[in-house]
């Protein structure tokens, strides 16, 4: 078995995953991928996405793709990068829609650590990347590793916010139950899509917050 260095709870959840022959070949091809090139994240930050949001807290999963692959910007979080990296364009779309539907002024920095410490799982759905390389993980084991993540809370949690942004994550996100959480669907904040309409005006961040809300359960500071 391998002994995945991840947050206590989420090592319980899926410790059957770990266990697959399928996680054993991923965790190979990407120890081999970061001895032999410039890989993204840092290898302690793989799963800081994790490491940030116990699964008992989490109330909100936000669906990307890959990693960022540019120099500094990824450290294990979608959307987000370190603090003093220049936001990229998806995230000051959704700093945009935030400050247009909550009226939050829009932040300095890109840094979401502070959404995930408030139950927000940032989830790619593969996490890690070559340099300059987009998509060069896919297709390696992560999305199966990050399919059985959505499945399993889906069924294990309750009342859960899920944001599919774009016809990746909604297609990724197929399976989960819409009896059970609440799945807010759009298209995806980058200029490209965001800009042919749809995503400004969303509305989906007072949505989350009035959901969690009628729960009972606290709203993220958006």
């Amino acid at each position: 078995m391998v002994d995945v260095k991840i947050e206590p709870s989420w090592k319980e959840l899926l410790k059957d995953e770990f266990e697959k022959p399928y996680f054993s070949e991923l965790i190979q091809f990407v120890k081999n991928e970061y001895k032999t090139t410039k890989i993204y994240p840092p290898g302690k930050l793989i799963f800081n996405a994790f490491d940030h949001c116990p699964a008992e807290q989490t109330k909100v999963v936000i669906l990307g793709q890959d990693p960022y692959h540019g120099p500094g910007q990824a450290h294990g979080l979608c959307f987000s990068v370190p603090e003093g990296i220049e936001q990229p364009p998806s995230l000051q779309n959704i700093f945009k829609e935030i400050n247009n539907d909550l009226g939050k002024p829009i932040p300095t920095s890109g840094n979401l650590e502070r959404w995930a410490e408030q139950g927000v799982l940032l989830l790619n759905a593969t996490l890690t990347v070559r340099a300059h390389q987009a998509g060069s993980h896919q297709n390696k084991g992560w999305e199966t590793f990050t399919d059985a993540v959505i499945k399993i809370i889906s069924e294990k949690k309750e009342n859960l916010v899920f944001f599919l942004w774009g016809s990746y994550a909604q297609r990724k996100g197929a399976f989960i139950d819409t009896q059970r959480h609440l799945v807010l669907k759009s298209v995806h904040p980058s200029p490209l899509s965001a800009n042919r309409g749809g995503w400004f005006g969303n509305h989906q961040f007072s949505q989350a917050n009035a959901y969690l809300k009628s729960h009972g359960l606290k709203e993220i500071e958006w």
